[in-house]
């Protein structure tokens, strides 16, 4: 079997490709850099250039399934022109591959995409399942809603489409978890306002076996990729003080004074999403870390 994957260098992708790998599933993948470029029995990289609409459609050959993961990180300075970048790096290369698809004779039945939980509105009560019919009306919500929409159009070539609502990934090689471990190793973490906001997480292998398991199940629809326990911002940082042997001592970090330091992209500190995965799980998916003291002592081991 061989499949594409857009992303492949990411966090997130190089888990899924070594996934792929012992799986004895080959990987295409897709590149903005020349250098990046590997030629090997199992892992091939072609070029694109999404922003000129440029993409070497040999990447198509033989693949059955597509794991698109392209997209900016959300986790820098929210000025006029990145907030274009974010949303366009993600509708734009979407819609490269759906036209190029369009346009080739090609084996491709199964497209899998990235998607996130910032697409329901900020919460402390509700508890998100993926039929909710309310949707953030900020930024955020703003570029994931289209993003899915420019998915969902893959179903028009007659193709399988699955989307994953991904929370907050956990991983010890980089992202969002070494930069709240850091300042706790060194004493000087603190609660993100009253730390009373929900954090629907994921660890990050249980993210790529999730990846895999829809491609392997067939599995079609919209996914909730979270795990089954949802904690508070005061456990998540108290558990890995915990980990650590640290306290908490710092007062909490008030929401107006990141608003300032941050500007708009400070809502990613702030916002609640309480989000259920129990659609995958009555798939018969099971996670290898559904509990966060377990998944913070591997992730630290």
């Amino acid at each position: 079997m061989k499949i594409l994957i857009t992303g492949a260098t990411g966090l997130v992708g190089q888990e899924i490709v070594s996934l792929c790998h012992q799986l004895d599933i080959d990987v295409n993948y897709l590149t903005t850099s020349k250098d990046k470029i590997m030629s090997e029995s199992n892992y091939q990289g072609y070029y694109w250039n999404p922003k000129i609409g440029e993409i070497d459609t040999d990447c198509f050959k033989g693949v059955e399934v597509i794991v698109n993961l392209a997209g900016a990180t959300v986790a820098k300075k929210w000025t006029a022109s990145y907030k274009k970048e974010i949303l366009e790096s993600r509708t734009h290369t979407t819609s490269l591959i759906f036209d190029s698809l369009k346009s080739i004779t090609n084996s491709v039945h199964h497209v899998i995409s990235a998607s996130a939980i910032g697409i329901y509105p900020d919460s402390f009560q509700n508890y998100y399942m993926e039929d909710a019919k309310e949707r953030d009306k900020g930024f955020l919500g703003q570029v994931v809603s289209s993003w899915e929409d420019t998915v969902t159009q893959f179903s028009e070539l007659g193709i399988k489409v699955s989307l994953l609502r991904i929370g907050l990934v956990l991983s010890s090689k980089g992202g969002a978890f070494l930069k709240l471990v850091q300042p706790i190793r060194y004493g000087v973490g603190a609660f993100f306002g009253k730390g009373e906001q929900w954090q629907s997480w994921i660890h990050v292998e249980d993210l790529a076996r999730m990846f895999v398991y829809v491609m392997q199940k067939e599995l079609k629809g919209v996914f909730n990729a979270v795990s089954p326990n949802p904690v508070s911002n005061k456990k998540l940082i108290n558990t890995i003080a915990a980990r650590l042997g640290r306290r908490i001592l710092l007062p909490n970090i008030p929401r107006l004074a990141m608003r300032l330091v941050l500007g708009e992209m400070h809502i990613l500190l702030f916002s609640s999403q309480r989000v259920c995965c129990n659609k995958l799980l009555e798939t018969g998916f099971v996670f290898k870390h559904d509990n966060i003291a377990s998944a913070i002592d591997d992730l630290l081991a």
